[in-house]
This record gives structure tokens, sequence and C-alpha cells, in this order.
């Protein structure tokens, strides 16, 4: 045999050399949660190893991510059920304990990528990611609110805007929105391809955000679905964002590589909650290496074209790498 593939597996040194995927901290956005408070490390238990964080905690858990390698964050916020209402007015209140947190944050860690997630369901009495009339999302009346807490947080110094609500349009609107009042500089990661999964439990446990009724299958997307995501991302392209995300990541391998083909722009990926559960469960039972599991599941990520994997695994991986 002429061609023997394996003489190219034979040393770790020659196997380092033309390794064709590289996977560092330097990829990996970091999901935070926070809620309003003092001395506060509520552990989530459908999701081990992650917390609900008063700020005061969360500070020097930046710092340890900080000085592990970590320096992108995306905060969700668990807001208590008496500020919700029907039209999410506490997302932009002057009162709200998560634009103190950015402000906190972000002057504690100038030098760190802070990311918000835009989308009503944190503030909503209704637990809907868009405005809810006579039991239907409605969406163009969703665009001023999410416009609006989307200023909000680039006022209180977010780096990166996060909308999360699959709404249409919503890119454009809170671009020009962000213009017309002098934050340019403030990127958009736009949750392109979001599709109505079913690996959203831990995390819809950490913040109490689970619809009042129905479900999120007019807006969030079909998982059935492929051709759609790349109508999706062409939208989210001309309306100015500045990348674009899938949701979930291991299930939608393929979409991530579609949108890496047709678009130039950065693309990111989610490793969802329901995703490092799994790997979270298997390994306490003694079913797979938690490490090992752990970086292969991003390493498919970033092959499959992910310039940025949001994953609960980022302290865990830094801490190791």
């Amino acid at each position: 045999m002429n061609r023997r593939p394996r003489r190219n597996r034979r040393s770790s040194g020659i196997r380092r050399m033309v390794s064709e995927t590289n996977l560092g901290t330097e990829h990996l956005i970091y999901p935070l949660f926070i809620e309003d408070g003092t001395n506060i490390k509520t552990e989530i238990k459908s999701l081990p190893s992650n917390y609900r964080w008063s700020l005061d905690l969360l500070l020097p858990e930046i710092e340890e991510c900080v000085n592990a390698g970590l320096d992108k964050f995306v905060l969700f916020p668990a807001v208590k059920d008496d500020l919700k209402d029907t039209v999410a007015s506490y997302s932009y209140a002057d009162d709200n304990f998560y634009l103190h947190a950015i402000r906190a944050i972000k002057e504690r860690f100038p030098q760190i990528e802070l990311m918000s997630d835009v989308a009503m369901d944190p503030y909503s009495s209704d637990g809907h990611d868009g405005l809810v009339r006579s039991g239907k999302i409605v969406n163009d009346e969703s665009l001023p609110i999410l416009s609006r807490m989307s200023l909000a947080q680039a006022q209180a110094g977010i780096d990166i805007l996060g909308p999360s609500d699959m709404m249409d349009g919503r890119v454009g609107y809170i671009r020009e929105h962000l213009d017309k009042n002098s934050y340019s500089d403030v990127s958009i990661m736009s949750y392109t391809a979001k599709y109505a999964s079913a690996f959203y439990g831990p995390f819809r446990d950490a913040l109490d955000s689970a619809p009042k009724a129905g479900d999120k299958k007019t807006y969030q997307m079909d998982p059935a679905n492929k051709r759609e995501a790349l109508i999706e991302a062409e939208l989210d392209e001309q309306e100015g964002a500045d990348m674009l995300m899938v949701k979930p990541a291991l299930c939608y391998l393929d979409i991530i590589h579609a949108l890496r083909e047709s678009s130039n722009l950065p693309v990111t990926a989610y490793n969802v909650s329901g995703e490092c559960a799994m790997i979270y469960a298997a390994s306490q039972n003694g079913w797979l290496d938690y490490e090992k599991a752990m970086s292969e599941m991003l390493l498919s990520i970033r092959r499959a074209g992910a310039d940025g994997i949001l994953t609960y695994f980022a302290k865990d991986f830094a801490l190791n790498a």
C-alpha cells in the first residue's frame, strides 16, 4: 500500500502537527446566572456545578475564571415574579439589578467581553420571549420593547447584545435604535437559528422562565428545518448582525456547518444546558469520563465550524487546559 494514513498518527508530535481543529479558552463564552440579593450561591440541581449568584459572590467567581484564561461571559438574570409584567417593563427600569450588575462587572473587569440576553421571557409574566396578545405572541409590537431593553443594556456597558427572542426584524430594529443613540460600537450576536428544542430544561429551571401557557414553536425554529436557518442567517446579516448563533449545538452541527459555509460572518454555537447535563449525569454515574467527553463534545462543535462556543463547561475546560 502506497497510502497509509496511520503514518500521520504514529506519534503525538505528528498528531499535533496535522491536527485540523484547535480548541482553546479563546473560543469559549461562559454563561452565568445572577439574581438580586447578597451571599447567594445556589446550585442548579439539573445543571450540576452551575449556580445562581448574587453580585457580591459572582465578582470573585469571574476573577477566578479570568485567572484561568476566560475573557468572555454571558449574563442571564433570574427575576422575581413580583417584578414581572406583561410588557417586561423591569427589563429597562432604572433599578434593574441586572443592569446594575453589568455596570459593576465592567467596572471591575474592563478587559472582558460581557454579553447580554435580549428577550422578554425573564421579565414577562407570560414567560414568552415576545409580547402576548389574546394568547398569541405578536411580532411587531415586541420590537420596541426589545429595542428599549437593548439600549438600556448598552448604556449599562454591555459589549455584545444577544437577541434570543427570534422575532422577525428585531436585529435591524435594535441596530437602528443603537446607532441613533450613539452606541454603534456595541455588537449584536444574533440567535439566528434558535430551535424549539427539548434540551433547554435545566436553563428554564435556573431562571424559572418557562412559558405560563402554550409553547415557543410559533417563533423558535422547527428542529426538522435546515434551509430555513439559511433564510434567517441571510436576514440577520442584512439587518446588521455582527455574529450568527446556532442554538442548540450538538444536535445541530449540520446547521453550524451550513452557516459557516454560507456566511462570512463569525458563527457561534450555544452548547445548551441539556447537552451539558447529559455529560454531567453520565459521568456522575461512571458511564463516561467527564473531561474526555466534555472536550470531545466541544471539539465537535468547533470542527463543525463554530468560531465561538457558549458552554457551561467553559470554566472546567479552562482549569484543565
